[in-house]
């Protein structure tokens, strides 16, 4: 994790002062890169303790769609307790629905993308295409004189690149996306992380995963997320019988927190450890072994299956999340 402390050096170096909507203020660069090779060890951050159990609780509440704080809490993950119930902005917002309730956050649009179409009635074939593909009509309207049909049906983005990863490895199409700008407003939080794309390769049988995120504390942030992708891109690829290998992470908008800089700069003066090993339980399938394609394990999947081994860190530090 040396090149995270690196990035951590550069930003608070070179970076620029700056207000944003938590009124806590960011030393903030635009534009930078991590660049992990799982085959070397897990990106587990090691100059504190990382928050292991908590990041693989979000993540595991993603790939079930979660929405309410009360359930991340269930999975052992209260990250988003302050959004659900503290973010003024939120508590006002008519499209939240009581006490924990997140909206249309992550997982949902992950697993439950709302899809529609609107169709003219005079494209029939059309039409009939889309409801070979799932969608179901909704509503007939008229506008300007002309009638059309709507359709809607929910995307699995999830399961649609597992499958993809199995039927068509060569595809560069293999991503899924949080970014749906018809419901950032029915969000508690819109999407940090929010494009993922897998890049398995059929020669070596190794699967890579590339992340863009658009904004990211790096004091919590950052250790937080790493540990969700380098988890899903191993998940991924034990599920469909490949090796992870190279886990690249994009940032728009790389910042420091100026109540994370005591925090980070102990960190900066302690030495890196070496990184641990993930394991996964032998209860989750492999396709490699099994040749046997199980994709509901992306929901079956809890957060007791993921486990570090040989995970040395030094002593813990602690700052307050920015809401």
């Amino acid at each position: 994790m040396k090149q995270y402390l690196e990035l951590v050096a550069h930003v608070i170096k070179n970076g620029t002062l700056q207000s944003n909507r938590t009124g806590v203020r960011t030393i903030s660069f635009p534009g930078a890169m991590l660049r992990f090779d799982l085959q070397e060890g897990f990106p587990a951050i090691t100059t504190r303790r990382l928050a292991f159990k908590s990041a693989i609780g979000e993540m595991v509440g993603f790939l079930r769609g979660v929405n309410n704080a009360a359930e991340f809490r269930a999975l052992g993950c209260k990250v988003w307790d302050q959004n659900a119930n503290e973010n003024a902005q939120w508590l006002a917002n008519p499209f939240r629905q009581g006490e924990d309730d997140l909206g249309e956050i992550y997982g949902v649009q992950w697993r439950q993308w709302p899809a529609y179409k609107r169709i003219a009635l005079s494209n029939p074939a059309a039409i009939e295409l889309a409801v070979s593909q799932g969608y179901q009509q909704i509503a007939q309207a008229e506008e300007n004189g002309e009638s059309f049909v709507v359709l809607y049906k929910a995307i699995d983005q999830i399961r649609q690149c597992v499958d993809t990863i199995i039927k068509d490895p060569g595809s560069r199409r293999i991503l899924f996306h949080g970014w749906n700008c018809a419901q950032l407003d029915e969000m508690a939080l819109p999407p940090c992380h929010l494009l993922y794309q897998f890049h398995p390769n059929p020669e070596t049988r190794e699967i890579s995963l590339t992340l863009y995120i658009r904004s990211n504390d790096l004091g919590l942030g950052t250790p937080f997320n790493l540990t969700e992708g380098a988890a899903l891109l191993s998940l991924v690829g034990r599920l469909t019988g490949y090796t992870p290998r190279w886990f690249t992470y994009f940032i728009g908008d790389a910042h420091v927190y100026e109540n994370h800089l005591d925090m980070l700069n102990e960190q900066m003066k302690r030495e890196p450890l070496p990184a641990p090993k993930l394991v996964i339980s032998d209860r989750v399938p492999e396709f490699a072994k099994t040749g046997v394609y199980q994709p509901e394990w992306l929901e079956l999947i809890e957060p007791s299956d993921f486990s570090l081994e040989g995970y040395e860190h030094h002593a813990p530090l602690t700052a307050p999340m920015a809401v």
